[in-house]
């Protein structure tokens, strides 16, 4: 067998088996199981792409493999313990395992990346931002609203405003790392790369934010967040030269004008 593909293989073990390990953790050992598993798979990853040096691996190309394997720890925890854990982390093994060779056949490159490859990254970055907004949310109290079976039902409680913050910052910075990763295919400088990044954190986050607000059930407001995310792709990567157009200040002062609008919606629920 080929040393660089028994080496993914090993690393996705690893990456399954901490993930279907930490099933039964809660509270803030869930997070630091989350946080120190994408880590491993980061440094696995850029050991991968470089052929043992680390050091020499495109930063880039170990977002989606870290994520991927921090947002299947969190998106099984909404499977019941049982025999359905079995196909949740087939799934999970698969998507890793195919990620990584994603980022092994993009790393040794010279030319830009084609079409098919960026259609394909931004496949991969809507399927793991809305693993990871599912799990995001299932780690905050409150964070996954539970629907209501009849007319006697009480109506969902308001999230916190810590935990509301904390679930759209989160959902941003993993929003942000995914724009990041689908930007620098197409993006000129890693400067405008980050600008762009910037902008899928900013709308992911006052989505995040109105979505709870209107307290939908269970996954459909992960769903949507992965829709906004989508959508944002398709507004947002134009050609540079035309995002120099006056319209894109425009846009940025619209996700102004929604950020306050949707805190001070989340505030009013609150009187």
């Amino acid at each position: 067998m080929d040393p660089r593909r028994a080496q993914r293989h090993e690393l996705v073990i690893l990456a399954i088996a901490v993930a279907g390990l930490s099933r039964p953790l809660d509270g803030p050992l869930v997070w630091l199981a989350a946080g120190l598993l994408a880590a491993a798979v980061a440094v696995g990853a850029a050991a991968l792409l470089a052929d043992g040096d680390a050091r020499d691996a495109p930063l880039e190309g170990v977002i989606l493999p870290a994520l991927a394997a921090a947002a299947a720890l969190g998106a099984i925890r909404v499977v019941p313990l049982g025999l359905l854990l079995v196909p949740a982390l087939a799934a999970a093994w698969v998507l890793v395992d195919r990620l990584l060779a994603f980022e092994v056949r993009l790393a040794p490159r010279e030319l830009e990346a084609t079409a098919d490859d960026r259609t394909t990254a931004l496949g991969y970055a809507i399927v793991i931002g809305f693993l990871a907004f599912v799990g995001i949310a299932s780690f905050i109290a409150g964070g996954l609203v539970e629907p209501t079976t009849g007319p006697d039902v009480p109506a969902p409680a308001p999230i916190s405003e810590q935990s509301l913050v904390l679930l759209a910052l989160a959902d941003a910075v993993v929003a942000g790392l995914l724009g990041f990763r689908v930007s620098v295919l197409r993006e000129r400088s890693v400067r405008d790369a980050l600008w762009s990044a910037a902008t899928y954190a900013a709308v992911v986050a006052i989505a995040a934010a109105g979505v709870r607000a209107v307290a939908l059930p269970r996954l459909l407001a992960p769903a949507l967040l992965a829709l906004v995310f989508f959508v944002w792709d398709g507004v947002h990567g134009a050609p540079p030269a035309q995002r120099r157009d006056p319209r894109w200040i425009w846009q940025t002062a619209l996700l102004v004008i929604l950020g306050i609008a949707v805190i001070a919606w989340n505030l009013a629920l609150r009187r």
